[in-house]
């Protein structure tokens, strides 16, 4: 079962030396057990603080933050450690998956920590690679799977430890729009039929739509809660248009980077070819829906 998630006057300041950043600014939220949630919202708005935040990373700078019972914003460094390891799985845009082991070795990994059996760590990271539809590549090491792949097995580890909240930071970010949409199904599916709390940073609108309720984070507040049925990007969301929009731009930088070091030989033909691809399919796909809310230019 999912644990409720209650919010209150938070705020978080970073200091740079004499700078001072407020990555939030007294935000309140109320997230119920079992809802899947999607937070939107420009760059740097606050929604990896509020992440790392509700998952026992960071601390904040003052106000409450309570899961279950748990105050999280109390606990010792020690307490953290066990509040991540029990009640948090993590699934991030950049795979934290351990290159050298099996897909089965990275699902197992977490419950190590846990202090399972082996024979039983076994058991159920087989069983959770057959949820995420990777019974028949268990053997393969990161390498050898596609993107979309490294990310279905990024969920099967996330839920190894039955953590009753799962945290994702951008899970679609670098896929193509098929395999984005095959990675959200499979999110969607797992915290539905696990009964997760289940909390989406994304900049995809495709992945936002699949939530419960949507979130719109600006200037470290939450500006504004939509349903599906109600986000629309022609009205209320005016800043994740922008926000789409700032994505493109930083997508034709990158691809402008990724062809310098082809020309300078840093990467290989095959690897050119394959991000190239990538990054044209997420373009694409991000024009795609400024072009149906009527915002493309």
């Amino acid at each position: 079962m999912g644990l409720e998630i209650i919010l209150k006057d938070v705020f978080k300041v970073y200091r740079l030396g004499k700078i001072e950043v407020q990555a939030l600014r007294g935000l309140s939220a109320h997230i119920k057990d079992g809802e899947i949630i999607s937070i939107i919202g420009p760059s740097g708005s606050g929604k990896t603080t509020l992440l790392n935040l509700i998952g026992g990373l960071d601390r904040p700078t003052a106000g409450s933050i309570m899961v279950g019972e748990i105050e999280v914003s109390k606990l010792s460094p020690r307490e953290l450690t066990e509040y991540r390891r029990k009640n948090i799985g993590y699934i991030f845009q950049n795979l934290n998956l351990i290159p050298t082991l099996t897909a089965l070795e990275n699902v197992e990994l977490p419950m190590i920590a846990l202090g399972l059996p082996r024979g039983e760590r076994i058991e159920r990271a087989k069983q959770l690679l057959e949820v995420v539809g990777l019974s028949h590549r268990m053997r393969h090491k990161p390498d050898e799977l596609s993107g979309g792949e490294q990310q279905r097995v990024a969920i099967a580890a996330a839920l190894a430890n039955d953590p009753p909240i799962i945290l994702a930071d951008e899970p679609t970010g670098e896929l193509d729009t098929l395999n984005a949409r095959l990675i959200t199904e499979y999110l969607v599916k797992v915290s539905r039929d696990f009964k997760k709390t289940t909390v989406i940073v994304t900049h995809d609108p495709n992945v936002a739509r699949a939530a419960d309720r949507i979130m719109r984070i600006e200037d470290g507040l939450i500006k504004e809660v939509l349903t599906p049925s109600n986000f629309n990007l022609t009205t209320s969301a005016f800043s994740y248009i922008d926000q789409i929009k700032a994505r493109l731009h930083e997508l034709d930088i990158e691809l402008n980077e990724l062809d310098e070091m082809f020309r300078k030989s840093k990467i290989n033909g095959e690897e050119y070819v394959n991000r190239r691809t990538r990054l044209l399919n997420i373009k694409m796909g991000l024009q795609e829906e400024l072009h149906r809310a009527g915002a493309l230019t």
